[in-house]
């Protein structure tokens, strides 16, 4: 670079601003040319690798020069290191592309990929891991002993060490692990465990360990020295993330970039992570407006095991311009997400694929019969809490409450929870529309209790009250007839009951059907009878009141001579009685006949 620019006299110094590793490498670069003893380590091996590269320091100018010995260090001390590998891996961040091009990050990930997939019992080298009581081992002994060999390794010793790394480095060591084979339960964690550590507000409270507690065992021991009596977790920490009050808060893009990049490395296998890991992940990649492809392939996630989803985390705000307050659209696709999963798994193959045994083990470990039940329930509880909303309309609950088939219900009371908390929130709903909204519910399957208060709900129309009723009387006489049919007494009666099924199931379809319309107008026909029969009753018992009331007012204003001629007998009958004890009966007789006259004279009026 002098020599040319001897073209340029006037230039009295050289700007080197491109150069890997910075000023601190070109110094230990500038040391070894001088023949200065340099300490190789892995916090400076890989950007001092880089600079000699960049200072073409090759063999072609002398045997043993920076690039050959770099490498040396790197192959043979780094990569057989956990520890080192990690350190250098995350020294590698600052040195793009140049640690990229010379296959440092590619070397890195593979060695941290080997070491992660060993078996636990000959692990021999120290790790992070969850934070322990047992004393840790001195700097000096940390390439040879492990944090407690009195204890067994776990399966996810590895998990705390990756952590730390850059999310693109991240996913660079996962996708080798999965080229290694490792089960894809430990893999889903390890990507849950990321998630905890760098997605603020992602994970529960109580669930998984935050980066806060991890930087306050880097302070601690960066208080107390990088030598001595720090432990293996203090010292990695503190080499590479640094002190609690320099690290910078994950802005939103920094934050879209690694949802993004979980979402591309998730295991395809079913329960590979947690279905309350994957909604959660959902709201947040709805919030920071994730790529579009991203969001439906983890939708259609969610639907694989959606039957394990709770309501909390089911209530994902709308974060577009909807007019709801929940994203109901979005439960709508993952419901019918799952709907097509299902079927797919019931019109596959019962015979597993020789190519992936986990893949297979975990599907069907949800192709359970009762997957439909736990997502109607779950449907119906969600029906019930934004059916608060007043912006809901009616259509969309609807939509959803008849998105799944009537065989996932056996019981209705959770969809008429649903529906009377959305009627006293409209209260507004025309009669039509309150049909409409009571026609998504199945009568029958309500429960007595149920069907006790439907009775007696005033928000309900008419007509579904008085099946409510029927259905109601209907189980009570089914009831009754079952506990007859259990009676010792008269088992004679139990066998009628399959016969009357095989019968069925023996007639012609189309017999059937027709069967079933009559059945169904004779049902309509009792219900307009039976509220023939109230309104009578109802017009009979005000017609005795309004009689009463007339005849209450002809006693106060009519007083003929023949009541009072009737008060002075029934004086003198009482004084005679003991005498004249013959004639009482006849004027109690002549008495009753005068009662009975007006009342025969008011019933043929009525």
């Amino acid at each position: 670079l002098i020599y040319e620019s001897n073209n340029h006299p006037d230039l009295n110094k050289i700007a080197l601003e491109d150069l890997p590793g910075g000023p601190e490498a070109f110094e230990l670069a500038a040391k070894f040319c001088y023949g200065i003893a340099v300490d190789l380590t892995a916090g400076n091996i890989s950007g001092l690798r880089c600079a000699a590269e960049y200072l073409e320091m090759t063999e072609d100018l002398d045997e043993g020069n920076l690039i050959f010995k770099t490498e040396a260090f790197l192959s043979y001390v780094v990569l057989s290191s956990w520890r080192d590998s990690i350190l250098v891996l995350k020294s590698c961040e600052k040195l793009s592309p140049w640690a990229e091009n010379l296959q440092i990050v590619r070397r890195c990930s593979e060695s941290i990929a080997w070491k992660a997939c060993a078996n636990p019992k000959g692990i021999k080298w120290a790790y992070t891991g969850k934070p322990s009581k047992v004393s840790s081992p001195k700097w000096n002994d940390l390439k040879d002993s492990s944090p407690s060999r009195s204890q067994p390794v776990p399966p996810d010793w590895w998990f705390e060490d990756v952590s730390i790394l850059r999310t693109d480095h991240f996913v660079r060591v996962i996708t080798a692990i999965k080229v290694k084979g490792m089960r894809f339960e430990l893999i889903g964690a390890s990507i849950m465990h990321y998630a905890a550590k760098w997605l603020p507000g992602l994970i529960k409270d109580g669930q998984g360990q935050g980066p806060a507690d991890d930087m306050s065992i880097s302070t601690n021991s960066n208080s107390s020295g990088g030598t001595g009596s720090s432990s293996w977790k203090g010292g990695l920490h503190m080499i590479v993330a640094g002190t609690k009050d320099d690290t910078p808060s994950i802005q939103a893009k920094d934050q879209r970039m690694i949802i993004e990049s979980l979402i591309s490395i998730i295991p395809p296998q079913k329960d590979s992570v947690s279905c309350s890991f994957l909604l959660r992940l959902l709201r947040m990649a709805n919030m920071l407006k994730v790529a579009p492809a991203l969001v439906t392939e983890l939708e259609k996630r969610v639907g694989m095991q959606f039957e394990q989803a709770t309501l909390a985390d089911l209530l994902i705000p709308s974060y577009n311009k909807s007019e709801t307050m929940y994203d109901v659209d979005l439960v709508q696709r993952l419901l019918e997400h799952f709907l097509v999963q299902e079927q797919t798994e019931s019109s596959s193959p019962s015979r597993p694929p020789f190519s992936d045994k986990h893949m297979y083990e975990g599907t069907q470990r949800s192709n359970n019969p009762n997957a439909k039940m736990r997502v109607a329930r779950l449907v119906d509880s969600y029906l019930t809490e934004v059916s608060r909303d007043r912006n809901l309309s009616l259509t969309k609950f609807q939509v959803l409450a008849e998105a799944l088939p009537e065989s996932a219900r056996t019981c209705d009371d959770g969809l008429y929870r649903a529906i009377d908390s959305y009627l006293k929130a409209h209260p507004t709903l025309s009669e039509h529309e309150r049909k409409r909204l009571c026609r998504v519910m199945d009568c029958q399957k309500l429960s007595i209790d149920a069907c006790m208060h439907a009775a007696q709900n005033e928000r309900l129309p008419l007509r579904i009250v008085v099946q409510v009723l029927f259905s109601e009387q209907v189980k009570i006489s089914n009831a009754l007839a079952n506990s007859t049919l259990k009676d010792p007494a008269e088992t004679q009666y139990q066998p009628l009951i399959p016969n009357h099924k095989t019968l069925l199931e023996a007639t012609p379809l189309s017999f059937q059907e027709g069967w079933a319309a009559a059945k169904k107008d004779i049902n309509t026909l009792k219900f307009e009878l039976e509220s023939v029969k109230a309104k009578y009753l109802e017009l009979q018992n005000d017609m005795e009141n309004l009689q009463r009331q007339f005849e209450k007012m002809s006693k106060q204003k009519q007083t003929s001579a023949w009541t009072s001629g009737w008060k002075k007998l029934s004086k003198l009958t009482k004084m005679t009685a003991v005498e004249n004890h013959d004639i009482g009966p006849q004027i109690s007789m002549a008495a009753e006949q005068t009662r009975k006259t007006p009342r025969r004279w008011r019933n043929s009026i009525s």
